[in-house]
């Protein structure tokens, strides 16, 4: 199957190359690929030939230099997605990066890069860390909200990392919140990056949550579906909506964002932000200076002004004591709805993780110690403290209050 992005644009600044290098190298083929394992199958699904999606800009300062032209040759490709255990090696999984490194981190520099341009307080927090810890910083994961219908949930997302070699593992469930999430190991025979963050020494974990849409109120069901379904083919294009900062469907009206926001925070935060990375996330265990211990982080950043996600109090740490969380609280950006008003709506945040070693090689030598001999995988519990990171709750905290 072959994909071909072109572009064609009024590019007026070649600033754009540098956020959006990657199109130089975005004709590209996949093969159509089947990921198995002895578990049951999560989802399959089946593309054939697609028309050009809509796009809108997401609520964001930066000009849109281009648009972006979309077509591919009649295909179908199939992909069947399926639960990979959580103790089985990473060199077993069933696909491979096969050389197309370059391509993926330049996709995930390009979202890192419109997500720090809509997120203030994420890029002085990483500044602010680098400065003191001037070596190379590792993410632990990104994460991204979708919404669980018309094929606009984890799927719209997942295609991408799977066909780059990403492994699918466990899934997460939030029920009060009606919420599931999977998340996403990276390719084992990636290699080490030369630079920091998307090209550091490792390709982030990714998380995708999605709403679980059929159990809202027939209300906010009817308002999610009719951006999604205006939206034309823009859910198979989940990665690209991200990289480039835009929606894939319209500007809502405020009525409705108002709707979605009294029943779930997280619905009216993915209808004004779409695909957009929710967050990053810094792995403390990798900084080479005291903040890598992240309560010294915590306590760092709280001292020069960043308020911290207090929910369920700022550090969130698992039952077995070896992942332990914190974040920011989310950026807030002013938003013109399509009806005419302009408010302010949540933005995305920053968050940090430690994964501690695991008991069978608490006796490695230090210096010998590689991310898989730390705790893997992620918390449901801390996971449901850390969404609060955009609740209303949060952002009208006072201070560290």
């Amino acid at each position: 199957s072959i994909f071909i992005y072109s572009i064609f644009n009024n590019a007026q600044k070649i600033n754009c190359m540098n956020r959006f290098s990657l199109f130089n190298k975005i004709m590209y083929s996949t093969t159509a690929m089947s990921y198995t394992s002895s578990s049951p199958s999560i989802f399959s699904r089946k593309f054939s030939a697609i028309s050009k999606p809509t796009f809108c800009n997401l609520p964001c300062s930066t000009p849109n230099h281009f648009s972006l032209g979309l077509a591919t040759s009649a295909r179908n490709l199939s992909l069947t997605c399926s639960y990979s255990s959580q103790n089985e090696s990473r060199s077993e999984g069933s696909s491979s990066i096969q050389g197309g490194e370059g391509f993926l981190r330049d996709v995930l520099e390009s979202m890192q890069e419109v997500y720090l341009k809509r997120n203030p307080t994420a890029k002085a927090v990483l500044d602010l860390v680098h400065s003191v810890d001037n070596d190379k910083l590792c993410y632990d994961h990104l994460a991204f909200r979708t919404f669980g219908v018309n094929g606009y949930g984890i799927e719209s997302l997942a295609g991408f990392f799977l066909d780059y070699g990403y492994t699918q593992r466990e899934e997460l469930k939030f029920p009060k919140k009606k919420l599931r999430a999977l998340w996403f190991s990276p390719p084992a025979d990636s290699t080490s990056g030369t630079g920091s963050g998307m090209n550091g020494p490792l390709l982030p974990r990714i998380f995708i949550s999605e709403l679980l849409v059929d159990q809202m109120s027939p209300r906010t069901q009817e308002i999610i579906k009719k951006y999604t379904e205006s939206s034309g083919n823009g859910n198979k294009y989940g990665a690209l909506a991200s990289s480039l900062g835009h929606l894939t469907w319209g500007k809502p009206l405020y009525s409705e964002f108002q709707q979605l926001a009294s029943e779930s925070e997280y619905a009216a935060w993915t209808l004004v932000n779409g695909h957009a990375l929710n967050h990053v996330t810094i792995s403390t265990h990798w900084l080479k200076t005291h903040l890598k211990d992240i309560n010294k982080l915590n306590e760092f950043l709280e001292k020069s002004g960043f308020k911290l996600n207090s929910e369920g109090g700022v550090l969130k740490v698992s039952p077995d004591g070896l992942l332990q969380q914190s974040s920011t609280v989310a950026d807030s950006v002013s938003f013109q709805f399509s009806d005419g008003i302009t408010e302010s709506v949540p933005c995305s945040y920053i968050e940090f993780a430690e994964r501690l070693v695991l008991p069978q090689y608490e006796n490695i030598p230090h210096t010998e110690v590689k991310e898989f001999h730390r705790r893997d995988g992620f918390e449901a519990a801390s996971a449901d403290k850390i969404f609060e990171s955009t609740s209303k709750e949060q952002l009208s905290r006072v201070g560290g209050s």
